[in-house]
């Protein structure tokens, strides 16, 4: 049975993905991220968010597969995105098919800001 969690910047389903199809499966979670392209990432902050994935799959090792537990990974990673655009490792796509700054306005810095607001 397909299990999945969706927010607004991941997605993770019960499944490996064949010939751009999603199989089921109840040993494998698939995880995609940012599918609107909200965000512009660099290699080394999607391994990031792989790396964290890895570590809250593994946490919850032992647990049912259940969409509750699959939305806690998801909320999770959504709060690691999050960290990754406030520490400025990515920025948001201007060139995005949609601009709804779902985690807050972008940060602007001028000489005027500047170590003021931090």
């Amino acid at each position: 049975m397909l299990v999945k969690s969706t927010t607004r910047h991941v997605r993770i389903y019960s499944a490996e993905v064949q010939n751009n199809e999603l199989i089921p499966s109840d040993n494998v979670l698939t995880l995609d991220i940012d599918p609107d392209n909200e965000f512009n990432w660099s290699e080394d902050t999607l391994q990031k968010v792989y790396r964290q994935f890895d570590d809250l799959v593994e946490q919850s090792n032992g647990e049912d597969l259940s969409e509750y537990n699959l939305r806690r990974i998801g909320s999770d990673l959504e709060h690691f995105i999050r960290s990754l655009l406030q520490t400025g490792e990515i920025n948001y796509n201007l060139g995005a098919r949609v601009r709804n700054y779902s985690m807050g306005l972008p940060r602007m810095d001028s000489p005027d800001t500047v170590e003021k607001y931090r």
